[in-house]
């Protein structure tokens, strides 16, 4: 018993561990393409925080195509009258994974 304890224990260290890598390596892929210039996790900047995103969008089954959409054309008025500028330079691959990485946090 002792030892599985010990074993579920690690594995949950592992994963923490693993998630705050994951999390330092999205933060440096949204501060390559400039996303942090506007949003933060936690908190409004010109644009909603992240955490806001995913709560606005948990448990929507279009969310993450819909938000890849959004991030490279650009939009208005979701979230008030100042406009996304379009991010069309931005990679597929890196706007996929910063939007599931966004939509992680709710």
């Amino acid at each position: 018993m002792k030892v599985l304890t010990l074993a579920l224990a690690l594995a949950a260290a592992g994963l923490a561990a693993s998630a705050q890598a994951d999390d330092k390596e999205m933060e440096a892929l949204a501060k390559k393409h400039n996303c942090l210039a506007c949003h933060q996790t936690d908190k409004k900047v010109i644009g909603p925080a992240y955490k806001e995103v995913a709560k606005k969008y948990k448990g929507q089954k279009n969310a993450q195509t819909q938000l890849e959409q959004k991030v490279k054309k650009g939009g208005v008025g979701v979230w008030g009258q100042i406009p996304m500028p379009p991010n069309a330079a931005v990679p597929d691959k890196d706007i996929h994974e910063l939007v599931e990485w966004i939509l992680k946090m709710g």
